[in-house]
Parts: C-alpha cells; sequence; structure tokens
C-alpha cells in the first residue's frame, strides 16, 4: 500500500477535522476498512518523545474514508510551527502507515 502524503493547516485555538479517502494502488477502486481501525499522531519531530493524538475514526469503510480531529482544547495547546503527524490503519494483524505530511499551526488573533 502506498502512503499518501498530504500536508495540513491547523488554526490553534480552533477546532480541526478532516479527511481522506484512501484507495487501493493496484486496482484504483476505494480501499475497504471493514474491521480495521486507526491511530494518528502529531510530533513536532519524528523523534520528539511528546505528542498529540488526533481523534481517528473510520468513517466510511466501504469507501476507505478515515477522519482525523482535535478538539480546540487540544489546538489551544499547541505552539506555533511545524510539525509532523501520520495515520495508521491496523487491520488483520497487520499495521499499515497511510497517511503522513507536514502539519502547519498558526496562531490565531481571536482569542
Amino acid at each position: 500500500m502506498a502512503v499518501y502524503v498530504s500536508n495540513i493547516v491547523i488554526e490553534q485555538g480552533y477546532s480541526f477535522d478532516t479527511s481522506f479517502q484512501l484507495e487501493d494502488t493496484r486496482t484504483n477502486e476505494p480501499l475497504i476498512l471493514t474491521n480495521a481501525s486507526t491511530k494518528a499522531t502529531l510530533k513536532k519531530t519524528y523523534t520528539s518523545s511528546s505528542s498529540v493524538s488526533f481523534a481517528s475514526t473510520i468513517t466510511s469503510p466501504e469507501q476507505g474514508t478515515i477522519s482525523i480531529s482535535l478538539t480546540a482544547s487540544q489546538t489551544r495547546s499547541l505552539k506555533p510551527g511545524r510539525y509532523v503527524y501520520d495515520v495508521k490503519i491496523f487491520n488483520e494483524g497487520r499495521e499499515y502507515k497511510a497517511v503522513e505530511g507536514a502539519a502547519l499551526v498558526r496562531a490565531g488573533v481571536t482569542t
């Protein structure tokens, strides 16, 4: 399975959510995610020991759609700057990296 690269922008102090529709690279059909689970993590760098966990759900298993989100409280605690993140899929005892990319946390003016 190929890793989908998607850079995201997170506004500090606001709720964040986005979704990804994954496809099977062999067939170009939606990746079937029935009975799978996901985990998504945000870190300052790949080697950082601290991290923030996204809420991660499979919103449409038949269409290969995964959603990730952070609460306004979670984004408020992030310092503005560049981060990295990835989304993993766990299915039938195997683990796959499905999505990765850079995340830009932008400071807000209105509090």
